[in-house]
This record gives C-alpha cells, sequence and structure tokens, in this order.
C-alpha cells in the first residue's frame, strides 16, 4: 500500500527527539511521501532545512490564521520572496498552511481575511496549490475562492462541511483532505458525509502531530498512524483500503504534480 499524508507539521519540536526513526517506520508502513506545512515566518527556514534532509519530504510556506498576532505585514512580503527563490524547486509543493478561522472568537475576521487573501494571490502568481485551514468559516472561504479561482486549486485540510460544501469545493478544483476526525464514532455527521463523497475528491492527511485517530487516543499523531486511518475511513465509505489508498494518492499527486508511481 502506498500512502501519501498530505498534512504534517513534522518540524514542530514534537519530532526532535525521534524524527528521523519515526519517518523510517513511516516509511515501512507504505507512507512515502508526507508535505510539512509552515505556519508562522519563524518557521520557515527550520521547516525547509528539515525538508532538505529527505526527499521525499515536501514543504509548503504560509501564514496559518491561528497565529494571526504573530504575523507582520513584512512576512507576506517574506513569503513571496520565498516562493520566487525556491520556484521550480522539486520540494516545494503548496502554499500553506493558510485560510480562515471563525471558531476563536479573538482572530480578527478583517485581518484573517485580508492576509488570506494576499496569500492567495501569491499561490496564484506562483503557479501553486493552496492548503487551506477552514474553520466554521466554510461560506466566506468558498465565496472568496470562487473570486481567486486558484489554476492550481488545492486540498481543504481537515474537511467537515457538509455535502454541499464539499460539492463547492470540488467544483473550484480542490480535493478534500480526512485524517483522523472521522475515525471518533461521535462524528456521526461527518461519516454520513464521507460516505458519500467521490473517490477523485479525497486525499488523505494526518495533521501531524495533531488529531490523533480514535486507535491512537491522547497521543502524538504520526504519519505512521495514516493505514490505520485509511482502513478506518475505507470501512466508513465500504470499500477496501487498498482502493481508499490508491485513489487517494493518485488525487495527492495530481495536486501536487508528482508522477504517480
Amino acid at each position: 500500500m502506498h500512502l501519501i499524508d498530505t498534512h504534517t507539521h513534522l518540524d514542530f519540536p514534537d519530532f526532535d527527539p525521534d524524527r528521523t526513526s519515526l519517518l523510517a517506520r513511516s516509511r515501512a508502513l507504505g507512507v512515502r511521501q508526507m508535505v510539512v506545512l509552515g505556519v508562522y515566518q519563524d518557521n520557515w527556514q527550520r521547516l525547509w532545512d528539515g525538508v532538505q534532509t529527505d526527499p521525499q519530504l515536501y514543504a509548503a510556506f504560509g501564514l496559518h490564521p491561528v497565529y494571526l498576532e504573530q504575523h507582520r505585514p513584512e512576512h507576506v512580503r517574506e513569503l513571496g520572496q520565498w516562493l520566487e527563490r525556491l520556484a521550480g524547486h522539486p520540494q516545494l509543493c503548496a502554499v500553506g498552511e493558510i485560510g480562515l478561522d471563525y471558531f476563536l472568537p479573538e482572530l480578527d475576521r478583517d485581518a484573517q481575511q485580508a492576509l488570506f487573501e494576499a496569500q492567495l494571490s501569491l499561490a496564484a502568481d506562483a503557479s501553486l496549490p493552496a492548503l487551506l485551514h477552514v474553520r466554521r468559516s466554510h461560506a466566506p472561504v468558498i465565496a472568496t475562492l470562487k473570486r481567486f479561482r486558484l489554476k492550481r486549486g488545492g486540498i481543504i485540510h481537515a474537511f467537515a462541511g457538509s455535502r454541499e460544501e464539499a460539492r463547492e469545493y470540488i467544483k473550484l478544483g480542490f480535493k478534500l483532505g480526512l485524517g483522523g476526525a472521522a475515525t471518533w464514532p461521535q462524528a456521526l455527521r461527518l461519516r454520513k458525509v464521507i460516505a458519500d463523497l467521490p473517490l477523485e475528491s479525497i486525499v488523505l492527511e494526518t495533521d501531524s502531530p495533531d488529531m490523533a485517530p480514535v486507535m491512537y487516543p491522547n497521543q502524538r499523531n504520526s504519519p505512521e498512524h495514516l493505514p490505520a486511518i485509511c482502513e478506518a475511513l475505507a470501512g466508513i465509505m465500504g470499500i477496501s483500503a487498498e482502493v481508499l489508498a490508491e485513489a487517494s494518492t493518485a488525487n495527492a499527486c495530481e495536486v501536487f504534480g508528482w508522477e504517480a508511481n
């Protein structure tokens, strides 16, 4: 089984004690490629340095809405410079993690929107897909994407929306990232939505070190948990894990412009 983890934060200090062995364990389980997403300007260099140690790690750079207070106007300019400097590098795969978070009331929505749009513009200019954080903000994100119409589309990370919202994202050229959330039995609505999603719209992710699946509660999430997540989601969808793995891997390769192998 060949799997791609489309959303990790492997640069986080949580992985400092055993990052190398974790990658080896994940590869042994079939998780070959992993995308590492930046969340604020201070971690971009660390992220890139880490990705450079392994040809099957890929970087995305972005300013995450949850860290709004840390971001400065010059960071958007620096993001553009990073994307320009690394243009065409095989290990630069996307702009992200970017988006809108309406769950946390202290995050100013107008400031989030301006930051989101600035980064979508950079993704468009760089001809890169966008990896989106969408929390209780599907309507404004969809409205914004309709205005920007990114040619490369992207991924809606940790998708937990409705069937209608799924259809809107798919029409806009986005894949839907699924991970540990739906493995929990209380996620009844999400499970019903997932069961109806077209296979060609799904990519798999862990969001390591966060969003651990039900099989590994109260512990650090890891790419090595992706096969178990795939098995659980396949059961919800009524298909085999092999079929879901093959589809999600092909879909991820389509998003990132990688050769499927």
